[in-house]
């Protein structure tokens, strides 16, 4: 059940999550798993163990051993955290700040990094190689990020600000998000 997920894939915290902790500095999520899965049962599964376990792949049994402390959630604790970084802010903190992002219309003053990525033929050009980007945010694309709440969703946004940041240049242009790849843990967040 849980190769089901694609989320489950992703090694570390997660593009959304390390986002979300970006954005919201003072909302990180718990550092000890018992704390984590406890907050992620009762905030994202109503308190249901059952709907937590089903969601995890495993018994309800084990989600209250996580909760208990008397067993770790080693094969999940990447996911875990994941999911108790995103618990951390409510909707509606989300989408107040969303909502300020937006006001700033062009420039948000939020950076990102994105390492290694590969990027499109140029004229036909074999060049296509991997290297770091730096993107300027703007405040609908911070917005989105604030608002997105699946891995998948993140990626998006930034390969279209990809798009966007190198549609923006003198030379080449028509470039759309699928012509670029990059790893979803090497994104670094900066600026306020």
């Amino acid at each position: 059940m849980s190769g089901d997920n694609p989320e489950d894939e992703i090694d570390g915290p997660g593009m959304n999550a390390r986002f979300k902790a970006f954005l919201f500095p003072s909302r990180t999520a718990p550092a000890r798993a018992t704390t984590q899965a406890a907050q992620v049962r009762d905030r994202k599964y109503n308190g249901s163990t059952k709907a937590m376990a089903a969601a995890y792949g495993v018994q309800p049994r084990s989600v209250s051993r996580w909760i208990d402390g008397s067993r770790k959630p080693v094969k999940y604790a990447d996911r875990l955290h994941r999911d108790a970084t995103e618990v951390q802010t409510t909707p509606r903190g989300r989408e107040r700040r969303a909502q300020e992002m937006e006001a700033r219309k062009g420039r948000s003053g939020i950076g990102a990094r994105v390492g290694r990525a590969n990027t499109f033929q140029v004229r036909g050009s074999d060049a296509v190689r991997a290297r770091d980007i730096y993107l300027h945010l703007t405040g609908a694309q911070v917005a989105a990020l604030t608002r997105a709440t699946e891995e998948s969703e993140v990626q998006g946004i930034i390969k279209k600000a990809l798009a966007d940041h190198f549609n923006a240049g003198s030379v080449y242009s028509g470039f759309s998000e699928d012509d670029f790849d990059f790893d979803i843990n090497d994104v670094d967040y900066s600026g306020s």
